[in-house]
């Protein structure tokens, strides 16, 4: 039995999730969802996520790192060759944590390959567009995932932008 699959993510209109190696904005309110989302649960992430965020894994969370660099490891981490094994590994890591659901992360590339096998996304809609970002999300097909909850969120002091908090869910396959 696996525990379901979700995917965490900031979002602007365009888009885009990064810039540079980094998110093209700074969203207090959203970090603080992030955190509460993902404590206590696997999480994936590529090896270059990973590194924008300081190369050192979140605390609380156990972490498995998608990276094509065999001699790549991080202490207290497991390292996985494919999203598949990745996946595969944080499904056992669930499974012997009494884990709720595992988290994928980012980067793009990552939730490009592991969409088929999400069944919920977090999404931040960051209200702006960003010209300059050089990473993307995919876009979310309506026809496969519903939008469940939706909640407007002002941008407090520590936010640059607006945002909406939204969770999807896959609508059942039909035959």
């Amino acid at each position: 039995m696996s525990v379901p699959v979700s995917i965490v993510v900031a979002v602007a209109r365009n888009g885009v999730i990064g810039r540079d190696g980094d998110m093209p904005w700074k969203l207090s309110t959203d970090l603080k969802r992030f955190k509460a989302l993902t404590m206590g649960k696997p999480i994936i992430v590529g090896r270059k996520t990973l590194e924008s965020f300081g190369g050192k894994p979140l605390p609380g969370r156990p972490h498995v790192i998608i990276t094509r660099n065999r001699d790549f490891s991080v202490e207290g981490a497991v390292t996985a060759a494919s999203v598949a094994e990745g996946l595969a590994a944080a499904q056992r890591i669930a499974a012997e944590t009494g884990a709720a659901e595992v988290c994928v992360i980012g980067g793009g590339e990552i939730y490009r390959q592991i969409m088929d096998a999400v069944d919920i996304l977090y999404v931040t809609h960051v209200e702006t567009s960003v010209a300059d970002g050089d990473t993307f999300f995919p876009d979310i097909d309506p026809a496969l995932f519903e939008r469940c909850e939706e909640t407007a969120v002002p941008a407090g002091e520590k936010d640059s932008y607006p945002t909406r908090f939204a969770v999807y869910r896959r609508r059942p396959a039909t035959n």
